[in-house]
């Protein structure tokens, strides 16, 4: 019996299985396909997830493949600017295509020990007290303690599990595809800032090797979203926005997508979980799935472990969708928002021009930056301090900076008194450290493995009588 099954091997999966080998969990990724996709889908990585790659130490290898933009405009395309002050020391978005992404958080996954099979589909799911055990295409099962669902928006592990995915079908759908252009850049810019005057879902944007990932509106919704679209159903549209189809040709993928919001019911069945897409699905407006499934992964990765390896204090696990799913909801909302504020109808026009002119109120720009940015994020942990529940920047220290001392995924008490306090009986899975931040003006805080405050103070009783809360009991 492995300790823990992830069903797909995208970003979300990718992240998980790594911060749960991080603990010394054995872990089993499964995907159906046999090879990765060559598909574009998401474009960049945002203010949290790029912490994210920082506090595990891979944002060097991100960097070194992705452009990072200062530019504004994320919140339904207002086009207003960068906002001056954020509570991140990552304050950009790194362009970088999620095929990179993926390619980079596998590599991770591999050098933490990950298993791999792939060309294994699931299909079928039964669980007892003591594990999971999935049915797979081939005839073979595998059984382990707990089972996530990566799998996706049409998640098979979710209707396995008969969890309810309610919410709004697509009203409208895009065409999205990958293809060369025979056009010179001069007419392309001037036809796509014209169009995008009004129509926000239109572009052509180079991926670097002379091939294009165009999106344009579809004529409608169509009856299966599975059946691809065809090069001429692209020049179509294309003739029809922008009087010009770019003489598109030699596609390499053709697709659709369209603005269905969904939220499962729950994220947990027994012993069964899920995570990404297959728990939410939303219009890609604000450039918020993927980095939504990998705050997800970090958010259950530390605490799933801790439930594997037998620390987990009652309830623990159960935080995972009290703390996500309100989270996911609300990324919902303001995706519906978003759509609304980038169709062409009279009145939606009208409430964008308002909302445009609002916008440029530095207060308003920042909260509308933090909705897409996950900045604006607090976790219920308590009545107290402002910074309890949030995230704690990377704040610099005398001995560096704080994400370089939570490499290895564990808890960590940031004492400012001098030493005064202590973490003897936790050792084991909080780190201790006694350093200054000009940043900080607090005596000491407490942060959970995934970087989320949970106590501010200096009475070391306080400190000892909330740890078990976290981090369970102490060691013997």
């Amino acid at each position: 019996m492995v300790d823990v099954t992830v069903v797909g091997s995208g970003p979300t999966g990718l992240m998980l299985a790594s911060e749960l080998r991080l603990q010394g969990v054995d872990v089993v990724v499964l995907d159906r396909e046999a090879e990765p996709t060559s598909l574009v889908r998401a474009l960049g990585l945002h203010a949290r997830s790029i912490e994210i790659m920082d506090q595990r130490g891979l944002l060097e290898r991100f960097l070194a493949l992705g452009t990072q933009h200062r530019v504004g405009g994320f919140f339904g395309g207002l086009g207003k600017e960068w906002p001056r002050r954020l509570d991140t020391a990552h304050g950009y978005v790194l362009g970088i295509f999620q095929t990179v992404t993926e390619r980079l958080l596998t590599e991770h996954a591999r050098e933490l020990g990950v298993e791999f099979r792939r060309g294994c589909e699931v299909v079928g799911l039964s669980q007892d007290d003591e594990g999971v055990t999935a049915e797979l295409a081939d005839g073979s099962r595998l059984r382990s303690r707990y089972l996530v669902g990566c799998d996706g928006g049409r998640s098979t592990v979710r209707k396995l599990l008969g969890i309810g995915f309610p919410g709004e079908p697509s009203r409208v759908e895009t065409l999205i595809g990958e293809m060369e252009l025979d056009v010179d850049q001069e007419t392309l810019a001037a036809v796509t800032a014209e169009v995008r005057k009004t129509e926000k879902r239109f572009g052509a944007m180079p991926l670097g090797d002379g091939t294009y990932r165009v999106v344009v509106p579809a004529k409608g919704v169509s009856a299966d979203r599975a059946v691809p679209p065809t090069l001429e159903d692209f020049k179509e549209r294309l003739t029809a926005f922008g009087g010009t189809d770019f003489g598109v040709h030699s596609p390499r993928s053709l697709s659709r997508f369209g603005d269905t919001t969904r939220l499962a019911d729950s994220y947990r069945v027994g012993r069964a979980l899920l995570a990404g897409d297959a728990a939410h699905i939303h219009p890609p407006t604000g450039g918020q799935g993927l980095n939504l499934g990998v705050q997800d992964a970090f958010n259950l990765g530390w605490k799933l472990a801790a439930a594997v390896n037998g620390w987990a204090p009652e309830g623990l696990l159960d935080t995972y969708e009290t703390e996500r799913r309100p989270v996911a909801a609300a990324v919902l909302d303001n995706t519906r928002a978003q759509m609304e504020l980038m169709s062409t109808e009279p009145g939606a026009m009208a409430v964008r021009r308002l909302l445009s002119e609002l916008a440029e109120f530095e207060n308003v720009n920042t909260y509308l930056i933090e909705k897409i940015t996950a900045i604006a994020i607090r976790y219920d942990v308590g009545e107290g301090h402002e910074l309890l529940g949030r995230r704690l920047r990377d704040v610099e220290l005398k001995r560096g900076h704080l994400y370089g001392l939570m490499r290895q995924g564990r808890g960590l008490l940031l004492d400012r008194t001098g030493g005064a306090l202590s973490v003897d009986g936790w050792a084991d899975r909080v780190d201790h450290v006694v350093d200054v931040s000009e940043e900080l003006d607090v005596p000491a805080v407490l942060l959970r493995p995934d970087g989320h405050v949970v106590w501010v103070g200096e009475d070391q009783a306080e400190l000892r009588a909330l740890m078990p809360k976290w981090f369970g009991a102490p060691a013997d």
